[in-house]
């Protein structure tokens, strides 16, 4: 302990990291495209309330932003969108508009055209997953109904606006990694339906363009393919889950079984929550550039022929699965527990890593940034739970005996927490209140069984695996077992609100945007998740419902709770939120429900951030003083 450490209450050590600091920090980089020396990528602005612009960097260093307000490249697709832009050969740009999710093309110093049909005139269209290619913009057409249905297919726009987009695909309910073959012959690309979702099962399907005439190459109600890319026109490489991991493999369009390329108990993709994130690159050369590992993914170069595969050497412990290549120069995103997301240029020939945009542009001291360690624990029955632990740090304060803690639950559910530099976290642990981030059963990055153990059970394994992560913080003596929170958005604030009704461990616990009823989410969600239940926990039953859901269950509740909800959210409607508060008052237990004008799934402007996380720090220091 050094000398200079006061010794302070924990929750109240002072911090540079402050509540607005945060908010207006992170940038959310994203979707990076790399071309020889130029590169484009996205970025999500809080401080402009949450608009999405495409930056550019020229081969002589410039950076230019391509879209002023009020613009903003984002996508609607599903609803969490994805790659909301492609560059065209010569150096224009489309992309699809939030306001009115047109595509338009923008030209270098115009102003951008639009090239899909008025709103007015053809309601309800979006698109994304864009590729262009020979004046054309092939994507994923999402059309939204008069009467409430939803519907999409794959479309061709040409690039002048003129004549009306083409369809060449339709039937089933969802599509997604469009790929065209090096001749133009053929387009390869994923399709599902409800009530599955993309990690449940996915077919790999190939159209002549010439006539039409589809064939499913593999895949399957059991069997998760992902992200297929051509080898050369008769060949393609995918990601299946068919080993139990997602790992890369290639097969003949004409028939025969996929082969693995490097078998592995690793993850070689992540689940497709957002459209246009390609895991992996094919290089000039003939190796591929992947992402692979458990938990975080590394990044390295993959010899298809003998199966080799090499870590690149770079500063980054982990990567977000949106990988760009012209053929050698590599463009993603990487990060590491003191390192921000950053836009990275790197020449897969030499190895030489260029950082071209952090999403941070100034870090306080690293001693107040907490160092994530990868843990696992026992959980119910025996079952090993993943985990990141960051420690109370501060370099002028320490505390007397174990300090509190707060339970981190990612949303998803089929999602992940990594090991990536957080300023959120920060902010609390360099006030002396420590996180743990649970990687529950059923989160992604350990293999398809890890994920399946949430197939019927959710409400039960993430309780469970967050309930086990506090008692073996306060086993280990890591945590005053009496100042244990838990806090989570979405799925996770569903898991919060479950946790508090199921155990006594918590002192407090913080839901964002959570689902609290079954059936009323169901009614009332967006298309892409309105069967997702089905799988999570059984086909719709009052009493199963009833007993698994927080609302049903809101009697045992005996912590005080903060909720936090945006009234514009079309994925969990602020009804969820406002269903349990209203129980929480009728039982006269602590609940303070906030809500914010404007704001949809996940807080994107700086207000709104900054007073949720101001709040939750004064709900922590409260239940903490108790």
């Amino acid at each position: 302990m050094s000398p200079e450490q006061a010794v302070l209450p924990y929750a109240t050590w002072p911090s540079p990291i402050s509540s607005t600091g945060v908010a207006r920090s992170g940038l959310r980089l994203g979707f990076p495209t790399v071309l020889g020396d130029e590169v484009w990528w996205t970025e999500d602005r809080p401080a402009e309330g949450g608009r999405t612009t495409i930056v550019h960097r020229s081969a002589d260093g410039t950076f230019r932003e391509l879209l002023a307000a009020p613009w903003s490249a984002r996508t609607r697709v599903h609803e969490y969108g994805g790659r909301s832009y492609a560059v065209v050969p010569g150096g224009n740009v489309v992309f699809a508009n939030l306001a009115d999710q047109r595509l338009y093309l923008l030209a270098p110093g115009a102003e951008p055209r639009p090239i899909t049909p008025e709103p007015e005139r053809e309601a309800g269209l979006r698109y994304a997953d864009l590729l262009v290619h020979d004046g054309q913009v092939w994507c994923v057409r999402e059309w939204h109904h008069d009467d409430g249905g939803t519907s999409r297919s794959i479309v061709s726009v040409p690039l002048h606006g003129e004549d009306a987009p083409r369809e060449w695909v339709g039937g089933s309910d969802f599509y997604a990694g469009l790929a065209l073959s090096p001749d133009g012959e053929h387009l390869a690309y994923i399709c599902w339906d409800h009530p599955r979702m993309p990690w449940n099962g996915t077919e790999l399907r190939v159209t002549r363009l010439a006539d039409g005439v589809s064939r499913t190459v593999c895949g399957g109600p059991s069997e998760s393919v992902l992200a297929p890319q051509w080898r050369d026109d008769r060949h393609l490489y995918l990601v299946s889950d068919r080993s139990g991991w997602w790992n890369l493999y290639l097969v003949g369009i004409h028939g025969g079984e996929p082969r693995a390329l490097h078998p592995a108990q690793e993850e070689f993709a992540g689940p497709l929550w957002q459209l246009g994130a390609p895991p992996y690159q094919v290089l000039d050369d003939g190796r591929i550039a992947i992402l692979h590992g458990r938990g975080d993914p590394r990044l390295g170069v993959l010899d298809p022929g003998s199966g080799a595969l090499t870590d690149l050497e770079v500063p980054y412990d982990g990567w977000e699965q949106a990988l760009s290549s012209d053929g050698r120069i590599l463009a993603g995103i990487g990060y590491g527990p003191t390192v921000p997301r950053s836009v990275v240029r790197i020449d897969t020939m030499t190895g030489w890593a260029q950082a071209l945009r952090h999403d941070v542009d100034e870090l306080p001291d690293i001693a107040y940034l907490p160092r994530a360690r990868a843990v696992e624990f026992e959980g119910r029955s025996g079952r090993r739970v993943h985990a990141f632990v960051c420690p109370p740090s501060n370099p002028k304060a320490r505390g007397d005996g174990a300090p509190p803690y707060v339970v981190f639950v990612h949303g998803g559910p089929t999602g992940r927490s990594t090991g990536a530099l957080d300023l959120e976290k920060a902010f609390f642990t360099s006030r002396g209140i420590g996180v743990l981030d649970v990687n529950y059963g059923g989160s992604t990055g350990y293999g398809r069984a890890y994920r399946d153990q949430l197939r019927g059970q959710w409400g039960v394994v993430d309780v469970e695996d967050s309930i086990a992560g506090a008692e073996w913080l306060a086993a280990e003596g890591l945590a005053d077992p009496r100042r244990i929170a838990i806090r989570g958005g979405s799925a996770g604030g569903w898991t919060v609100m479950a946790a508090c009704c199921a155990s006594g461990a918590f002192a407090g616990g913080v839901s964002y945007y959570g689902v609290s009823a079954l059936a009323s989410f169901v009614a009332t969600t967006h298309d892409f998740e309105s069967r997702y239940i089905e799988w999570l926990v059984g086909p719709e039953d009052p009493v199963l419902y009833g007993a698994r859901e927080p609302l049903g269950r809101v009697a045992e509740v005996s912590c005080p709770m903060l909720l936090l909800q945006g009234l514009s959210d079309p994925v969990v409607p602020a009804a969820q939120s406002q269903a349990f508060a209203d129980a929480m008052a009728e039982r006269g237990v602590p609940c303070t429900y906030l809500t914010f004008e404007g704001e949809a799934h996940g807080f994107r402007r700086a207000e709104t951030r900054s007073a949720a996380l101001a709040t939750e720090l004064a709900f922590y220091q409260q239940v903490f003083r108790s």
